[in-house]
């Protein structure tokens, strides 16, 4: 995929707030801290285009990303929520879940967990949770830099373990500062989004 265009839309926490255009979505889910935004910048290869934050969980909205005005990035809250209160805790999961269970242009959620850790309970949850929904979802292994090599394949199988992926389900392995996995996430957003990759003919 050729990223010819990269917007930020707006930062939304209702519907009344989503665009109206009709375009496809892709939504990205998981903790606060394992690196949404560094991986919107690495697919873009656009530094500091989404902000990251020191303070994991500070972001409460559903920020839009109009990507070469086909299809939009969907940046959901951090869960985890280390640094909310209750009270904000439950009004994300329920603007969160909102837009999961209801959203018509939503085509699949990508869903990013840490490599070096096996997933947590609120990893288990969510992608548990977008299963009951019949909600496509796509695992992504972010920090691959951070291990070898050698332990890739064991940190791989332990995730998917840990999630009860299906033997078919592939979990790609990603990493925003040697930007491994990129084209391959580019290639499969492409299919999600019904976009047409540049430089390979229609069928």
């Amino acid at each position: 995929m050729k990223i010819s265009s990269s917007e930020f839309i707006i930062s939304a926490v209702g519907p009344k707030q989503y665009p109206e255009t009709g375009l496809p979505e892709v939504a990205l889910v998981g903790r606060s801290n394992v690196g949404k935004s560094s991986l919107i910048n690495c697919f873009l290869n656009r530094r500091n285009f989404a902000r990251t934050s020191s303070k994991p969980g500070k972001t409460g909205t559903l920020n839009y990303y109009l990507i070469n005005n086909a299809w939009y990035f969907v940046d959901l809250p951090g869960y985890g929520f280390a640094q909310v209160s209750r009270e904000t805790k439950a009004q994300w999961a329920k603007m969160i879940e909102a837009y999961l269970q209801n959203r018509r242009e939503l085509r699949a959620v990508i869903q990013l967990v840490d490599m070096r850790h096996p997933p947590t309970e609120d990893d288990r949850t969510m992608y548990t949770w977008l299963m009951s929904k019949g909600i496509p979802a796509l695992i992504v292994a972010t920090k691959a830099d951070k291990i070898s090599r050698g332990q890739m394949v064991k940190q791989l199988q332990q995730i998917k373990q840990g999630l009860d992926l299906p033997g078919s389900d592939v979990i790609l392995p990603f990493s925003a500062e040697t930007a491994l996995g990129r084209e391959e996430l580019h290639n499969l957003v492409s299919e999600i989004t019904g976009t047409e990759v540049p430089g390979q003919p229609t069928v």
